[in-house]
């Protein structure tokens, strides 16, 4: 029994450290962004009278209006730009040029799959490969910030293939008010 003591200690010593060692979870996450679903209509930054139901030029609305979409996806692992995401970001940088003083973040975002850092990392690459992209199409660089969620904030909730592929993006966000 004495011999078996030693042992148990320190089995239990190692357990212990495991578990002291577990990945935690953050304290805080950021807020969640606005989506276009999220917001209501205020009365003067989103919408104009309301009863045409036009956006204000220049605005957050107006742009998700013009460029179709606010979202590029991307394949699995992957942070290539393909022709449809081209096509989207084409109409953004179109929108871009013609309101120059807009400012906007791009975020780059992942499906649970994966380890945390490896999502943040290949969220960081999607923003910087739209942000990239609309830079080439003469969007001013200093304008774009970026940031990366990882698959901290997934816009379909699901764990199949089709909750997926809506997870793996890049966001473009009008800054409002920063003209």
């Amino acid at each position: 029994m004495m011999a078996n003591t030693p042992t148990r200690l320190l089995l239990i010593a190692a357990l212990m450290a495991t578990a002291a060692c577990s990945k935690k979870p953050p304290k805080e996450l950021p807020p969640p962004p606005a989506s276009s679903l999220d917001q209501a209509p205020s009365s003067s930054s989103s919408m104009d009278n309301g009863a045409s139901g036009t956006a204000i030029p220049g605005s957050a609305a107006d742009f998700r209006q013009k460029a179709g979409s606010d979202a590029v996806l991307f394949a699995t692992d992957s942070y290539d730009i393909d022709s449809e995401a081209r096509a989207i970001l084409d109409r953004q940088a179109q929108w871009l040029q013609q309101y120059s003083t807009v400012r906007l973040t791009i975020e780059g975002h992942c499906d649970e799959r994966g380890t945390r850092e490896y999502n943040l990392a290949l969220g960081d690459r999607r923003a910087n490969s739209a942000k990239n992209y609309l830079a080439s199409k003469g969007v001013a660089a200093s304008r774009i910030s970026t940031i990366s969620y990882g698959k901290e904030r997934p816009a379909a909730m699901g764990s199949d293939e089709g909750a997926w592929a809506q997870n793996r993006r890049a966001v473009t966000v009008v800054i409002e008010g920063a003209r």
